[in-house]
């Protein structure tokens, strides 16, 4: 059960140019997070709402984007992902934290067709 994405028509047109120029590497890719989610007793839903947490920390917009995307086709809740996001508000500050929640509200209207 990847956290992977599976309808490729949904990933990022950069993302796609590089694994289709370094087929290699993509192929690494997704096999370390395949391995990564095989190594321990977590759900594809928990592993892509830690996932939506470190894209907080680490301020990665896009990547924060996706995983919200993938977390909710895996069964999270917006609710879930909100509480993901607020997770990090003592430990990355107030800004980041609300630059992430208003990202992932932008993907729900985005995912409901709004």
């Amino acid at each position: 059960m990847s956290t992977s994405p599976s309808d490729p028509k949904k990933l990022p047109k950069t993302f796609k140019r590089f694994i289709n120029k370094y087929p290699e590497l993509g192929a690494a890719h997704e096999q370390i997070a395949e391995a990564a989610e095989a190594a321990g007793p977590m759900d594809a839903r928990q592993c892509l709402l830690v996932k939506v947490g470190i894209c907080v920390g680490a301020g990665l917009e896009s990547a924060l984007r996706a995983n919200v995307r993938k977390a909710m086709q895996a069964g999270a809740t917006e609710i879930e992902v909100e509480q993901a996001i607020l997770q990090g508000m003592n430990t990355v500050g107030f800004p980041r934290t609300v630059s992430a929640w208003s990202w992932a509200h932008e993907q729900f209207e985005r995912d409901r067709g709004n």
